[in-house]
């Protein structure tokens, strides 16, 4: 691309092919094109520092990465959808291996087995955690797979109405209303004590814990959407897996969630890995791909692509997705990361959470001038009432070397929300709950 006399040696087009593609856009030049972009804000070049050695880069790489409070150098209390847990050694010592590092897409099944096998053991371990029929071999992230548990459930009765309950996280939410936009679909969003669908209604959508960390009575939920002959659609913690009882025993349809809290550790914004499962009558309107295991002619068993209704396999009209990358390397660190600790592991890691987080809470109600102004059982996150703007006890906090929580005061006044997990030792919670007195008060 040309402009201001500065021709870009990474972009190979000719200047016929510009002036070609400028034309079938109606646009006179590349200046024409960017005429929106303000004058001040446009760069003809990149404003680079001059160059450095290896050892200076490594230093000067080095002294911005201390400039960030990172959990472990500071304790963390901070959830919201990314959660800090212990990952197993074993994790990151089998994903490290060339063969799964540097392999993407198993196209050719052949020469992919391995991998292939890697996502079939995948679906198969969130059939087991999710008490589903079905899974498929991962989507982007939580928030994706539930946009696209959303559109699967229009296709699935023929309506176009998502009901959404307001405790689901505010993030899936946004995603959710994007998605619905293309295919003219309707997301209403309503608390829970209001979520009574009507036969217009595709779905209804709940988060089990909802974001705030308290469980819903998705129980009663079920039958009142299946007596419209709608799809429940749940967005499940797979930590709370260890200890509560499964989306497939209470009837949920579709269940999806955020596989990053088995074994990937919280990072800004991924990759992480969404995981979908549903029940079997519907697996030919699931996103996404399934692997499956067969044999061949000798009798040895062999994993194969099963079923790929994404856009990248298949005409896009007959497409149920247009997922295009592949997540397995994060499945697989899922995968690893369930199978190290097994069931009981699995119980153990929800347990510590489950009690750590009431621990807290327990502390934290005790102190003048805070309160806990949710009901309910809650599982590692629950809300506490500040006396002052959580922005401000945050300040505080981060002082003190405390990764605080996430303010929620547009749900609840000087409402903050926080998260206990098996990392977060004793000491750190009576810290947190000392420090939370003194900044208090200040």
């Amino acid at each position: 691309m040309e402009s201001h006399g500065f021709t870009s040696p990474y972009t190979p087009n000719t200047d016929a092919e510009r002036s070609e593609m400028l034309n079938a856009i109606g646009a006179g030049s590349v200046d024409e094109l960017f005429k929106d972009i303000p004058q001040q804000h446009r760069n003809p070049k990149l404003n680079l520092p001059p160059p450095l050695s290896e050892l200076e880069l490594r230093r000067d790489i080095e002294a911005l990465a201390r400039m960030n409070a990172v959990p472990g150098d500071y304790a963390c209390f901070l959830g919201g959808g990314a959660y800090r847990h212990h990952v197993p050694a074993v994790v990151r010592q089998l994903v490290s291996r060339s063969e799964f590092m540097t392999s993407y897409t198993p196209y050719q099944p052949e020469v992919s087995q391995g991998t292939l096998q890697a996502h079939f053991e995948f679906q198969s371990l969130i059939c087991q955690l999710t008490g589903m029929e079905v899974a498929n071999a991962g989507m982007y992230d939580g928030a994706t797979s539930l946009a696209e548990g959303c559109l699967m459930a229009a296709r699935v009765t023929k309506r176009n109405k998502v009901m959404v309950l307001d405790t689901v996280s505010p993030a899936y939410r946004a995603v959710v209303k994007t998605f619905v936009e293309a295919p003219q679909l309707e997301e209403i969003v309503v608390a829970p004590a209001q979520a009574n669908p009507t036969n217009e209604f595709a779905c209804v959508v709940v988060q089990q814990p909802n974001f705030f960390g308290y469980l819903e009575d998705v129980e009663a939920l079920a039958r009142r959407t299946h007596s419209v002959g709608a799809l429940l659609v749940v967005a499940v913690d797979l930590v709370s897996l260890g200890m509560f009882k499964p989306p497939g025993e209470y009837g949920a349809d579709i269940v999806v969630g955020e596989g990053q809290s088995l074994g990937v550790a919280p990072t800004f914004g991924g990759p992480y890995v969404g995981i979908f499962a549903c029940k079997e009558q519907y697996i030919r309107q699931m996103p996404g791909r399934i692997v499956g295991r067969t044999v061949d002619t000798r009798g040895r068993t062999g994993y194969v692509l099963t079923l790929q209704t994404r856009e990248q396999h298949i005409r896009r009209e007959r497409a149920t997705s247009n997922i295009c990358t592949s997540v397995g390397l994060i499945a697989l660190m899922a995968t690893i990361y369930m199978a190290a600790n097994g069931r009981r592991g699995l119980r153990h890691v929800a347990e510590l959470c489950y009690h750590k987080a009431h621990y807290a809470a327990s502390l934290v109600s005790k102190i003048p001038g805070y309160s806990l102004p949710a009901q309910g059982t809650f599982f590692r996150e629950f809300v506490i009432q500040c006396p002052r703007p959580p922005a401000e006890i945050n300040r505080k906090l981060l002082e003190r070397r405390i990764i605080g929580g996430l303010d929620v005061s547009d749900r609840y006044p000087n409402g903050m929300l926080l998260c206990c997990t098996e990392v977060n030792s004793r000491e750190e919670i009576e810290t947190l709950a000392k420090a939370l007195a003194e900044v208090g008060k200040a």
